[in-house]
């Protein structure tokens, strides 16, 4: 199989470092969940929609625990103590962008626009990970890992949104919660017609 070329535009430049290619691919995910809300979503009660395929499901909740762990990340990447330490853990639920759709918007932009603002000098910096697991747990990782595991995290819930939307008949784009690697497939095979967004 033949590698896409550095010129394919679908995809990061190679030119691109490591860490800037893990954030550009963070924020297309956040950016799919972007264009749900304000092209496929067209009112507040969708959001909060309890799904009958997925029980306790409603597209409001995955939006908000996908994010929330972006936010989780960034946080602690901000503060001042090294290697930073994050917990997926403690997450706030119940929030206005699990049923408002400006809500939802603000949330995934602010977050969008955290990561357009990031920094990393090295991701294979060290990170710290407290887990519950539903024992504690302290695990060593780094800031390129989480930051792959939260793209990843996004997109298993954003298949899982496309059942929720299903549900109410809603159609979605077709690359939305389709793991990249899968994209880049689809892109490489001769009769494809999906296009990959990165």
């Amino acid at each position: 199989m033949s590698q896409p070329s550095s010129n394919d535009p679908q995809l990061p430049p190679i030119e691109l470092s490591s860490s800037e290619q893990l954030i550009i691919v963070a924020i297309a995910v956040l950016e799919q969940a972007v264009d749900l809300v304000e092209g496929s979503l067209q009112n507040d009660s969708q959001l909060t929609f309890a799904s009958t395929l997925i029980p306790g499901s409603t597209i409001g909740k995955h939006l908000r625990h996908a994010r929330d762990h972006f936010a989780l990340l960034l946080d602690g990447m901000e503060r001042e103590v090294k290697p930073c330490r994050v917990s997926y853990d403690v997450r706030a639920r119940n929030t206005p962008m699990e049923g408002s759709r400006s809500s939802a918007v603000q949330a995934l932009q602010d977050t969008i626009q955290r990561l357009r603002n990031l920094k990393i000098n090295d991701i294979d910096d060290e990170l710290t990970l407290d887990a519950i697991t539903p024992y504690p747990q302290t695990l060593k990782s780094s800031v390129g890992r989480e930051l792959w595991f939260g793209s990843l995290h996004a997109i298993h819930h954003w298949s899982m949104v496309r059942v929720v939307a299903g549900e109410m008949g809603i159609v979605i784009e077709p690359t939305f919660g389709v793991a990249p690697s899968t994209l880049l497939y689809r892109e490489l095979q001769p009769s494809s017609g999906a296009k990959a967004r990165f």
